[in-house]
């Protein structure tokens, strides 16, 4: 296995599709740290972000003969963002905008479809600049910049309690706020 480490990312995924169990050994330790990282970054919780590594690493061997990666590292980070939001929506803590439209439609199916969504997105983004300046710039690096709670307070030097406050009011008047938005 150690004659492995030489080889590129791209070399590895060719013996991979092949069946070379050792090829994919060599990725699994070269690249599981960094999505395993990656996962906990967005989650903040070490078993789910282990759970969801290891389903991006079963997931690239189950389907390693039709996967034809170009780029591994876009390819990991594309996996762990899915699973990342499919495990968020499962425990009922993340509502993407898309299904906040349907619910929408579904309450106003009348309602013409375009001019809703940019209702939506107009007053998605009045809610945001309604903020208080502290929680709109901890909103906007939160989701929009995609930084870690943690992150979030040591470059605004505050404490990670504050921010996880702050993120909880402002995604619970968001929410509240966009469901029951009128026509």
């Amino acid at each position: 296995m150690a004659a492995y480490g030489s080889f590129t990312d791209q070399e590895l995924l060719a013996k991979l599709r092949a069946g070379d169990r050792y090829a994919f050994d060599v990725l699994y330790e070269k690249h599981w740290d960094k999505v395993y990282s990656q996962s906990f970054k967005k989650l903040n919780d070490p078993d789910l972000a282990k759970d969801i590594t290891q389903d991006v690493f079963v997931y690239l061997w189950m389907h390693r003969e039709d996967n034809h990666i170009e780029n591994l590292q876009a390819y990991l980070f594309s996996a762990v963002r899915n699973n990342v939001f499919r495990a968020l929506k499962k425990e009922g803590k993340f509502i993407p905008i898309s299904d906040l439209i349907v619910e929408s439609r579904l309450h106003y199916p009348d309602a013409d479809a375009e001019l809703l969504e940019k209702e939506f997105f107009r007053t998605y983004d009045l809610l945001i600049q309604s903020m208080p300046p502290a929680q709109q710039t901890i909103f906007r690096m939160r989701y929009h910049e995609d930084l870690s709670t943690l992150e979030i307070a040591e470059k605004l030097n505050l404490s990670r309690g504050t921010v996880q406050n702050q993120l909880t009011r402002a995604v619970t008047m968001l929410r509240a706020s966009l469901l029951s938005m009128p026509c």
